[in-house]
Parts: C-alpha cells; sequence; structure tokens
C-alpha cells in the first residue's frame, strides 16, 4: 500500500499521465479493454483513495448497467443475430434488383440501400458487413465491378448502422451523456441518409467516369409475377422497420419498448418464412449473449475508470486542459474530433464512448454546443473508425466472409475513398448543423 500510497503525491497532472500511460501499456500486452480499464480502476482507487472509495466505484457501475434504456441493446442484438440466420437480407437484396434496374452502378447502390434497411432493421454493423460480404459482394465481383469499389461498398454501407437509428451507438452516448435516445434518433435521421447519399453520389460518379468499373447488367426481362414476387422481398423488413421507428418517431413506445417490438417483428418475420427454429434461435440468443457481455465489461471497465478520474479532480483537469486548447469553441470542437479519430484507429467505439463522453460533454455543454448534435457529430466519427487502419473492424468483418485472393492491404486500400466521404460528413455537421434539426 505504501507504493499506492504515493500515488497521491504525482498531483492530477501527474496522476492522469500515470493512469493513462498504465491504460495504454496494458492495451499493448493484447489484454481486452474491459480488464485493462478495471485493474487500472482499482489501483488507482486504492492508491489514491484507500479501500473505503471503492464503494462509490461500484455504485457507479450499479447505475451505469441497471439504467433501463441498456435493456434494449442485448435486444438490437439479438434483432441483428435472427436477421444473420434468416434469408431476410438475401430477399432484400434481390427485391432491391427492381430499384437498380439498368442504371449503371446499379447494384452498388442497391447494396447502400438494402444497409439502409438493415441499419434501420437492427443498428449493429458486424452482422451486416457479414450479410453484404456474403450476399452482394460475389454479385458485383460476378458482374465485373471494380473490386475496390464493391469492397468499399460493402463496408462503408455495412457500418451505415453507426449513424442510421435503432444505432446502438447512440444509445450508449445517450447513456453516458444523460440525453434523450429519442431525441439522438431523430437528430441522427436525415445525417444518416446525407452519408448514404453521399455514397451513391460517389459510386454514380466513378460508374459514369469510368464505366468499366460498374458495368450493366445484361438485360433481364421479368414478367409481371416475378416482380411482384421479389417485391414481397421488401414487404417483411419494411414492416419491421415501421414498427421500430414508427412507435418510437410516433410517440407510442419508448426506445427501450421498440427494441422489443422489433425483435418480435424479426422472429415473427422468420416464422412467416418457415426459417424459425428453437436451434436458430439457441444460436441468435448465445451470439447476442457474447456481444453484449462484451459491451457490458467494456461499460463496467469504462465506468469505474472514469469514476475513479473523477474523484480524483481529473475530469475538471481534462476539461479546463480542452477549454485552454483555444478561445475559439470551433477549434476545440476539432480538436475533440480529431482526438476521436486518433483514439478510433486503435479502440472499440464503446470503449470511446464511456471512456471519453464524461468529459468531452460538459465541456461542450459549456462552449454553448447542443450535446444531441454533438451526439450525432461523435456518431458520425466513429463512422471513421469502423473503417480506418489499422484495427478497422469493417476490414475484419468483410475478411472473414470475402474470397482468399482479397487480402486485408486490399480491403484497406479500398476504403480510403469512404473514409474521406465520411470526413466530408463530419465536417458537412459542424459546418451545418441545422442538418441534425437542432
Amino acid at each position: 500500500m505504501e507504493l499506492f500510497g504515493s500515488l497521491q503525491s504525482l498531483g492530477i497532472e501527474g496522476g492522469t499521465l500515470a493512469m493513462f500511460g498504465l491504460l495504454l501499456t496494458l492495451l499493448v500486452t493484447g489484454m481486452p479493454l474491459a480488464y485493462v480499464t478495471l485493474l487500472v480502476a482499482l489501483l488507482f482507487a486504492l492508491g489514491w483513495f484507500g479501500p473505503q472509495v471503492v464503494p462509490l466505484i461500484t455504485s457507479r457501475v450499479f447505475s451505469f448497467v441497471s439504467s433501463f434504456v441498456f435493456v434494449s441493446v442485448p435486444m438490437f442484438v439479438l434483432m441483428a443475430a435472427i436477421l444473420d440466420r434468416s434469408g431476410i437480407a438475401r430477399d432484400l437484396f434481390d427485391a432491391m434488383k427492381l430499384i437498380g434496374g439498368r442504371l449503371r452502378g446499379g447494384v452498388a447502390i442497391q447494396t447502400i440501400a438494402v444497409a439502409v434497411v438493415l441499419a434501420a432493421m437492427s443498428g449493429i454493423i458486424g452482422g451486416e458487413i457479414v450479410l453484404l460480404g456474403l450476399v452482394a459482394l460475389p454479385q458485383m465481383l460476378r458482374l465485373g465491378y471494380d473490386q475496390k469499389l464493391a469492397i468499399g461498398v460493402v463496408c462503408a454501407g455495412g457500418a451505415l448502422g453507426t449513424m442510421v437509428p435503432p444505432s446502438i451507438v447512440l444509445i450508449i452516448y445517450g447513456l453516458t451523456a444523460n440525453v434523450s435516445v429519442g431525441d439522438l434518433f431523430t437528430a441522427s435521421f436525415v445525417p444518416g441518409l446525407m452519408l448514404a447519399g453521399f455514397y451513391v453520389v460517389y459510386i454514380l460518379i466513378r460508374a459514369y467516369l469510368n464505366p468499366a468499373m460498374a458495368p450493366i447488367p445484361e438485360p433481364n426481362e421479368m414478367s409481371t409475377r416475378d416482380k411482384i414476387r421479389l417485391l414481397k422481398g421488401l414487404v417483411l423488413p419494411m414492416c419491421v422497420v415501421v414498427g421500430v421507428l414508427g412507435s418510437i418517431y410516433g410517440g407510442i413506445a419508448s426506445v427501450t419498448e421498440a427494441s422489443a417490438v422489433g425483435v418480435a417483428g424479426v422472429i415473427l418475420s422468420t416464422i412467416l418464412r418457415r426459417e424459425f427454429s428453437l436451434d436458430m434461435l439457441k444460436g441468435a440468443a448465445l451470439q447476442s449473449l457474447r456481444t453484449v457481455g462484451m459491451i457490458v465489461w467494456i461499460g463496467i471497465g469504462a465506468s469505474a475508470l472514469v469514476g475513479v478520474f473523477n474523484l480524483m479532480g481529473g475530469i475538471k483537469f481534462v476539461s479546463a486542459l480542452l477549454s485552454g486548447v483555444s478561445d475559439n469553441p470551433t477549434i476545440v470542437l476539432l480538436f475533440m474530433m480529431l482526438l476521436l479519430f486518433i483514439l478510433g484507429m486503435f479502440l472499440d467505439w464503446v470503449g470511446i464512448a464511456l471512456l471519453t463522453m464524461p468529459i468531452f460533454v460538459p465541456v461542450i455543454v459549456k462552449l454553448g454546443y447542443d450535446p444531441v448534435w454533438f451526439g450525432v457529430l461523435f456518431a458520425m466519427n466513429m463512422q471513421v473508425s469502423f473503417l480506418s487502419p489499422p484495427f478497422g473492424p469493417a476490414a475484419f468483418y468483410l475478411k472473414s466472409v470475402a474470397p482468399p485472393d482479397i487480402t486485408l492491404a486490399t480491403i484497406f486500400k479500398s476504403l480510403f475513398p469512404f473514409i474521406c466521404l465520411q470526413i466530408l460528413a463530419v465536417a458537412m455537421l459542424i459546418i451545418f448543423p441545422g442538418i441534425t434539426g437542432r
């Protein structure tokens, strides 16, 4: 304990450096983020204050995991897991052929359209990228699409779940920033569609400047009966989307209740499609348990670490440090965005949200910015983190289902234009905050 007792003598400046230095050192060893944050929180709690502070930390952790809104997270994860095991996404992609038609780049555009619908059904990016990698990528490659364009479309489109409600990123932000998740969903809807629109415009420009990148498929005249059969693939997904988002925006259900509506809708869809089985439900439940367990443990560790850091006076110290960057609020905001961008290259978005938002949001409010608008900006920034090397998870999700000749290096190179579009979207939100309706 004498070793720990010397921590307080470092002062808040030295203590902050020591805490985050230890955090980074342990992360480099490959230890999971949840365990790292818990261990560092415990060491500094004992070293700075002694054993008497531990109950305060546990009460902070309990308040996080017992939040009613947090119940929606496992429900949306379960929705994504069931979708992953059904043929809904495949039928949805086939139905979107009616939209693509004879348009150059049409298959890539229909992939983005499917990605938006899937995002509105689940809010999880991993499952979407895997689904699109299995359904859309082979189709585009078979038609002669440029490999890099096809890869970028699948990864960028699949990551739209970060922005399009019901986004779990926004739910976690709402919990940490203590703002309405419903307001976040409303504010993020147009920016999410705007980003999808950027992708579509980019695809069209590339396709028409270089027609070889996106060949027009051979004409395949369909009968009215075939068209009706394809359109049936749109009915169930759209009913789920309307059930989830309509119940939230219509004021009928809270976000948590709407998540239960979504799960019921997806299960009913699999029953109507005769795909439901107890084995499928068990597999989806186990996958959800693994995903949510990871989120909860990271949340527990991050809550404990931020709690200890707050008691040390660290949040006030960092807030003063951020405010001292410049007298211009825009410069402070851009500095935050840069920090989030750098962190996103190395850390999971859950850890970033839970570690930084308790510090950043009070500064944002003090600077006169709307925390709901900042939440949308944060989610847009996290879009970049899903694609950016060296640890962009979108690339690894796609690699798990991509043909063997597609390397990780090829995937990351393919993502660069889409990362630029995401940064453009962040800039648009900063320059024109009214896009969020706030």
